[in-house]
């Protein structure tokens, strides 16, 4: 994954533009597990700070490209946050801790090295499919379907 200033993807042109002002979650969106991951956000957000985009969208497809993924595996959600992109890891650990308390106590896998945190993440990513299938199953309600950007 390639570092990017802050808000690079604006002067991306192969990235539409879309709304940036509050953290968005690309995921997976033909993974269960990682649709599974939406629905507990979607649930304790009370503050409902978070977009979602399947990575399965051209916006997604571009974002994954724009940051140096490969825009077909999916390995590692993004966490785009004040312009910012977080992958692996940290941006799980981000995304969770932005749930408030109590979620907000996973910051404690930060005093696990990066590189022992990211091997965990990488295992999770490449079993998640073996874990829980692959398949579109996330139907969000209209209420729901407003904080996703298609």
């Amino acid at each position: 994954m390639a570092p990017r200033a802050d808000y690079s993807y604006r002067d991306d042109p192969d990235v539409p533009a879309f709304a940036d002002d509050r953290p968005l979650i690309v995921f997976d969106g033909e993974c269960v597990f990682c649709s599974g991951w939406v629905k507990f956000a979607l649930k304790h957000d009370k503050r409902q700070q978070y977009r979602f985009l399947a990575a399965q969208t051209p916006l997604g497809e571009a974002l994954y490209r724009h940051y140096g993924l490969h825009a077909r595996d999916y390995e590692t959600n993004i966490l785009i946050e004040n312009g910012r992109a977080f992958f692996k890891s940290d941006g799980s650990i981000r995304m969770v801790a932005g749930l408030g308390f109590p979620y907000s106590l996973v910051k404690l896998f930060r005093l696990l090295p990066r590189r022992v945190a990211d091997a965990l993440y990488e295992f999770i990513a490449r079993n998640r499919l073996k874990i829980a299938g692959r398949q579109s199953c996330m139907v969000p309600s209209p209420e729901q379907r407003r904080r996703f950007i298609a």
